[in-house]
């Protein structure tokens, strides 16, 4: 490749490889069964595992402020004891079958997850099972989640960026769930009991707020039949939807916090489309063209070039309401003003500044590259297959995906810059002098 630059050479290999037809993927098939409870079974047959994910559609997207991060305690407890099992013994049931046994709500979905030896399928199944139909909720292992849960949300408060990303949230999310982490607020967490826990399993645990995936070596016929079987118990409630959350509205303002940390932070946010809207996939090209890699706008001109920054980059999320997009950067404490008058200066340089093929090809590369990698395993299968299903997005909605990426243009990446970078919110967290 004599007299192409080294990026231009790296982002087509990488297109090529993210685009490339592979070998025939594995089939899903798809079946609802007569509770309204969703099965999904992609038979591989790579490696002799399987991995089960369920999915139930409850999070904290429809959690209040005052109960912020009941899902994620529902399901944390869970674990800890169903049917005549305590925590120790399914932990062991689970290694036995040469796997593991995890749970835990978050934003969109909580998911109960399972993987075992291809051989144990059926048995994982029933482990699963057990703990989605009959867990005990032990007063005495609440609480020890309850300890867990508290520390996790203090180490998220005494660390620099989980801070500021928190702040952020909060500041973007004004007025929406979105606005308050999964795992819930101090006060919040410290006022769930086990009423409210019980009451709760009771109403999200219905079949028809539930997916579950299965990924790896598993008859499929065989696996609808058996979690037909076990689920046959569940009865559709016919209950209304839940309520769709109050609209967000981003303060944006300028937020300094003051702690100790050997940087400081600057993120700027926005919020934009949810991953059911036709810019979505625009929007997620852009962050990439801003913070994807070392390729990446804010890489190249604010460390590369300007030498302000330790660590960079672009987040976003798949959110169905309003997904953010947050330019983040850790800088020492002197460089904090100059860094984020670069960033919002770079923010602003790709409303007015054409996006080139070259960058293009390489966004692309990036975004599909990152799908693939996160797909390789069964348990990660599993997960997307349950997810995408649960949130209504449809289990084939990657490969919608994947096809909507490689269609976007530099006129709708210029015109999702245009419409969604306006009204930054920022959140500067910097050491005391």
């Amino acid at each position: 490749m004599t007299g192409v630059p080294l990026r231009v050479a790296v982002t087509v290999v990488a297109l090529a490889l993210a685009v490339a037809p592979a070998a025939a993927e594995p089939s899903v098939s798809r079946r609802v069964l007569e509770n309204g409870l969703t099965v999904l079974v992609r038979e591989n047959s790579a490696a002799p595992v399987v991995a089960v994910s369920l999915q139930v559609r409850a999070g904290s997207r429809f959690e209040t402020r005052e109960r912020a991060g009941l899902t994620n305690l529902l399901l944390r407890t869970m674990t800890r004891g169903a049917g005549k099992r305590s925590a120790v013994q399914l932990a062991e049931a689970a290694e036995e079958l040469g796997g593991s046994l995890e749970a835990a709500g978050e934003v969109e979905t909580a998911e109960l997850r399972g993987q075992a030896l291809a051989r144990h399928w059926e048995e994982l199944l029933g482990l699963v099972a057990e703990v989605a139909l009959d867990p005990t909720l032990p007063a005495e292992e609440i609480e020890r989640e309850r300890r867990l849960v508290l520390s996790q949300i203090q180490t998220r408060a005494d660390t620099p960026f989980p801070l500021s990303f928190d702040s952020m949230l909060a500041d973007l999310y004004a007025g929406h769930p979105y606005a308050w982490p999964s795992v819930g607020t101090r006060e919040s967490v410290q006022r769930l009991g086990r009423p409210e826990l019980v009451a709760h399993h009771g109403e999200v645990f219905r079949p028809e707020r539930i997916v579950i995936a299965v990924s790896g070596q598993a008859p499929r016929e065989r696996v609808v039949k058996v979690i037909e079987s076990l689920f046959a118990r569940l009865r559709h409630s016919g209950s209304a939807a839940a309520a769709p959350p109050a609209v967000a509205a981003p303060t944006g303002g300028r937020r300094v916090l003051e702690r100790p940390a050997q940087q400081a932070q600057v993120l700027v946010g926005y919020l934009g489309p949810g991953l059911g809207d036709p810019d979505y996939p625009a929007v997620r090209v852009l962050g990439a063209v801003l913070g994807g890699g070392m390729a990446g706008r804010l890489f190249v001109e604010l460390r590369d070039k300007r030498g302000l920054a330790y660590s960079l980059g672009a987040l976003t999320a798949y959110r169905t309401g309003p997904a953010f997009l947050v330019a983040y950067l850790g800088t020492a404490r002197q460089n904090a003003t100059a860094a984020e008058a670069a960033v919002l200066d770079e923010l602003e340089r790709i409303r007015t500044t054409p996006v080139s093929v070259e960058e293009l090809l390489r966004a692309k590369a990036y975004v599909l590259g990152r799908v693939a990698l996160d797909r390789r395993t069964n348990a990660r299968q599993a997960w997307y297959l349950a997810f995408f299903e649960a949130v209504g997005a449809g289990s084939d909605f990657p490969e919608r995906y994947a096809k909507a990426i490689e269609a976007v243009t530099p006129a709708e990446v210029s015109a999702a810059a245009q419409r969604y970078l306006v009204h930054p919110t920022i959140v500067v967290l910097t050491p005391p002098r």
